[in-house]
């Protein structure tokens, strides 16, 4: 059975002002996700914070990591440090790292694997712009991502988030039809024994309007949200959504 898991991406967002927030979500849902699975990903600065605050329901993850385990490497987060910081998951690969940072599929799976090694649960992201999209690439683009990025691992060990580039923080979202196509393309391309335990996210302006139906879907297992996750109304309405 995969579970299903929310995620909040705060990005480049947070100051020591809004570690509130979790006093926030406890308010929103005083008994917890229920069956659900919950994570944030804080800003590096406000990991060791928000690990003396949070809800033992709420799990805590890094936004990136570095391939190295440590050496001179100004500026680099590494996976053990996460780690050491009480984190459980880090994600890799976010689009945004992959465009500003020029990040390639080779950097993102030495990402993954540095994770894994780590014993954390990395949360691996593809997805395709706009104009491959509308060229009709989109799948051939987003199934060769998986498969360059995808670490060599036990079955189960990782996280998938499916974000389509174009609808990230833009308002626009793919339907819920179209993000379950690209769900059941990226679980048949998964390696044997990886397609029915892997978790596979939805990321790309997930709302508390339109979660629901995104969730609904068969082979939509969770959210990665980013602006949403920041207000703990919005989130926890996310969390909420389809129990």
């Amino acid at each position: 059975m995969r579970q299903t898991l929310i995620v909040g991406n705060w990005k480049m967002n947070g100051l020591t002002a809004d570690l509130a927030w979790s006093e926030a979500m406890i308010a929103a849902l005083p008994d917890g996700p229920g069956v659900r699975a919950v994570a944030l990903c804080p800003p590096f600065t406000l990991i060791s914070s928000f690990a003396a605050r949070l809800p033992g329901w709420i799990s805590l993850g890094g936004q990136d990591c570095a391939t190295a385990v440590s050496g001179a490497h100004t500026g680099d987060v590494s996976a053990p440090m996460l780690a050491d910081l009480g984190c459980r998951y880090v994600i890799a690969g976010h689009s945004e790292r992959r465009a500003d940072h020029g990040e390639a599929d080779a950097v993102v799976r030495s990402k993954a694997e540095a994770a894994l090694k780590a014993g954390l649960t990395p949360i691996l992201c593809v997805g395709e712009t706009l104009e491959e999209r509308e060229s009709g690439a989109a799948e051939a683009v987003v199934t060769a991502q998986l498969e360059a990025s995808l670490p060599e691992c036990e079955p189960g060990s990782l996280v998938i988030a499916y974000e389509p580039v174009w609808a990230i923080g833009t308002g626009r979202t793919a339907s819920a039809a179209d993000a379950q196509a690209m769900h059941r393309a990226l679980r048949s391309a998964l390696p044997g024994g990886h397609g029915d335990v892997t978790a596979i996210l939805y990321g790309g302006s997930v709302k508390p309007a339109n979660a629901a139906e995104l969730l609904a879907q068969d082979d939509i297992d969770g959210a990665l949200v980013g602006g949403a996750s920041l207000k703990a109304e919005d989130f926890a309405a996310i969390i909420a959504a389809g129990q």
